[in-house]
């Protein structure tokens, strides 16, 4: 009778982890999916609380995200570094933990003894031998947890690990669709302005041209060239977007001497007889890609003089084993409330006469190179630094 006992028990179990199971497939919300997997958890083992924890990578720290039973731990945002208390140690052990008796253990949530907590187990949420959280259960009255419930216990994890990956895999493509359907919304109403412009211009030349004065046949060759500029660069700097994304650009970093190359940028990247200083020593030498310091300093210089005011001032050094390259002028500087969507693509600027995507495409070299843009206000003028790593 006890074998007979013991094969219903686990008949039962593995009935168990199918619904869990199938709830797993059933929901790509994160929230939904978590609060469905909790519930049957909790039944499939037979205790009072169960709650996930996931990984914050950047903060190294463990954050409650769902539970049943201890909804505290979501409701005030509770964080454990990993490698401390239960659920870090559970993190960076990357094996089950299991506390008999919570009230003599190092715990460092106080909801868990708040709550009468008395038995913990714990084990880690892997997806491809890499730790995304914590997920544990407890008993209100004393339990021993046993080989046969951390061994249940890590098939769940293994579920709702697979599960939490699906979903995230799912947000972050609704989240790509949005972005690309945005981005082509926007960049055909980019582009459209200015083909609309150069489209007109010519349609008027070539339907009335023996009527216009030279006058009015110069304004709008003046136009048409003005706009059709202003398409060519837009192109340009969708091909580099597209090549960006797409990883198709290859850095090719060389030996170069920093000052002849950041005044032949300027040559090209400022009108005539715009004023600019250069603080860069003769002897400044670095290793980087000229393509993308060109790329990233021209239109740095453009954004210049298109929005600031002279003069403007190139400087450059080798500091913290970083090639630090600074454009700045003497403007009114970037807005406040622009400069949390800076390096946005398409973000508004000062004026309609830019795309939005200048910038956008120079962090992207700059990271492409191992580096960054950074942008430091200044109580005159814009100041921008493109900082390269050095050897």
């Amino acid at each position: 009778m006890a074998g007979m006992a013991d094969y219903r028990e686990d008949v039962e179990r593995l009935h168990g982890l199918q619904a869990l199971t199938d709830a797993a497939l059933a929901h790509l919300d994160l929230e939904q999916l978590l609060a469905s997997l909790l519930l049957r958890t909790r039944e499939l083992l037979g205790v009072d609380t169960c709650a996930v924890l996931l990984l914050d990578e950047e903060a190294n720290e463990l954050v409650a995200r769902a539970a049943v039973g201890i909804e505290e731990e979501v409701e005030r945002g509770v964080r454990i570094p990993v490698g401390r208390g239960f659920a870090g140690r559970v993190a960076a052990g990357r094996a089950p933990v299991i506390l008999d008796d919570v009230e003599h253990a190092d715990v460092l949530n106080p909801i868990l003894r708040e709550k009468g907590i008395k038995s913990l187990l714990g084990v880690p949420l892997l997806v491809s031998d890499e730790v995304i959280g914590v997920l544990h259960v407890g008993s209100l009255s004393g339990r021993s947890f046993g080989r046969d419930d951390v061994e249940l216990l890590e098939l769940v994890a293994m579920r709702v690990a697979l599960a939490i990956e699906r979903a995230r895999l799912h947000e972050e493509v609704r989240l790509l669709d949005r972005l690309k359907a945005n981005f082509v919304a926007i960049a055909s109403h980019e582009l459209r302005t200015p083909a609309t412009a150069v489209y007109g211009v010519l349609t008027t030349l070539e339907r009335r041209g023996d009527e216009l004065t030279p006058e009015v046949r110069d304004q709008l060759l003046r136009t048409g060239v003005e706009q059709g500029e202003r398409l060519r660069r837009l192109l340009e700097e969708l091909l580099d977007l597209s090549r960006l994304d797409s990883g198709a650009i290859k850095v090719d970093p060389k030996p170069l001497v920093v000052r002849t190359v950041l005044e032949q940028i300027a040559r090209l990247a400022l009108a005539p007889g715009t004023p600019v200083s250069f603080d860069v020593p003769v002897e400044l030498a670095a290793v980087a890609d000229r393509l993308v310091i060109d790329r990233v300093v021209s239109n740095l210089l453009s954004n210049a003089a298109r929005h600031g005011e002279p003069p403007f001032r190139v400087s450059a050094e080798q500091q913290d084993r970083h090639l630090r390259i600074t454009v700045s002028d003497e403007g009114a500087g970037v807005p406040e409330e622009l400069r949390s969507r800076l390096f946005e693509r398409f973000a508004p600027g000062a004026d309609t006469g830019s795309s939005g995507l200048g910038l956008a495409i120079a962090r992207l070299y700059a990271r492409a190179h191992g580096g960054d843009i950074v942008y430091d206000p200044l109580d005159r003028g814009a100041r921008f630094q493109l900082i390269l790593p050095q050897g």
